[in-house]
């Protein structure tokens, strides 16, 4: 997903057109009216790219509802498909008006959060609840301490952490106390994009958040590294939790399901990075790069929410 939305995104940002647009003319640029035609082919892309999402995400939410008979599995799951239309239309109305850019976003980060949970809490109800979760793990345990030379990665039981975690944490037992790090590095994250979400808000009221710019006088350089550090643990926690149920779920193609997750949710918050400092350097130049800063994020959003379903 990362490549398409990076190479889709670059038909309009290496283009070298000058935009003559001013203040009187926002309300055009926003309704996608330029002289040239880039804005409007921006935004009529997007609405395509978006339609199509909305279209197939919804098309599954309701086959879901007709055929609710497994509750504590479907409404997580319901959860997380509703994921691609709420990226869809939030990516949408920040490429119609990028006013609508940093909200839009907040909203985006907020369900995030709820996605994950949802993932998790999908995983679990497939194995049965925690309780079985848990006695799973246990007897995983039993069964690997016997017979440790077919299954070294999880050799008497135990979780072992790759270099250089393994300098400074302990490993992990398979049962109660892998699942409850695993749980708490998963909240961890959910927790913690709430609140950097809210501290945020506070800041762009104050005019010192400063989002894409990397300079210390900002907030945007602190809450990005904080959000990294527990992303990337939280998604650490996730293969760990996957490495071991995963040939439990087989039947319902864990890894499809896992490595799409990983793509909408963490891939996208690393690219919005990725964006803003290579604008912040300077990679993309001309005004109407720099009047389409605020959307590109979300424009390389609307096409891979519906390269997702066309996968």
């Amino acid at each position: 997903m990362g490549l398409v939305g990076i190479l889709c995104s670059s038909v309009f940002l290496f283009i070298p057109i000058e935009s003559t647009g001013r203040a009187e003319n926002m309300w055009h640029q926003n309704l996608g009216v330029d002289s040239t035609g880039t804005v409007s082919f921006t935004v009529f892309s997007a609405s395509i790219f978006v339609l199509v999402a909305l279209v197939l995400s919804m098309y599954l939410v309701f086959e879901h509802l007709a055929a609710y008979n497994q509750p504590e599995e479907q409404k997580f799951l319901i959860g997380l498909i509703l994921m691609v239309p709420v990226y869809a239309l939030e990516s949408f109305l920040s490429v119609l008006n990028s006013d609508a850019a940093f909200n839009s976003e907040i909203i985006r980060e907020c369900y995030e959060a709820f996605a994950l949970y949802c993932f998790e809490r999908y995983l679990i109800a497939c194995l049965g609840g925690e309780e079985k979760t848990i006695q799973f793990m246990e007897s995983m345990s039993l069964t690997e301490s016997i017979i440790p030379l077919l299954k070294e990665a999880y050799a008497y039981g135990v979780v072992e952490h790759p270099f250089p975690l393994n300098l400074f944490l302990e490993d992990w037992n398979l049962g109660p106390e892998f699942y409850q790090s695993v749980k708490i590095g998963i909240v961890q994250y959910m927790i913690l994009k709430m609140i950097c979400a809210i501290v945020a808000i506070i800041l762009e009221s104050f005019g010192v958040y400063g989002e894409g710019k990397f300079e210390w006088k900002y907030g945007y350089p602190y809450l990005a590294l904080v959000l990294n550090f527990s992303q990337t643990w939280a998604l650490y926690c996730l293969v760990q939790f996957y490495a071991v149920i995963k040939d439990k779920l087989k039947p319902i193609k864990p890894l499809a399901k896992f490595l799409t997750f990983k793509s909408i949710v963490f891939l996208t918050w690393w690219q919005s990075v990725a964006v803003a400092f290579l604008f912040y350097m300077g990679a993309f130049r001309g005004s109407l790069a720099r009047e389409l800063k605020a959307r590109i994020q979300d424009y390389i959003i609307c096409i891979e929410v519906s390269y997702l379903w066309c996968s």
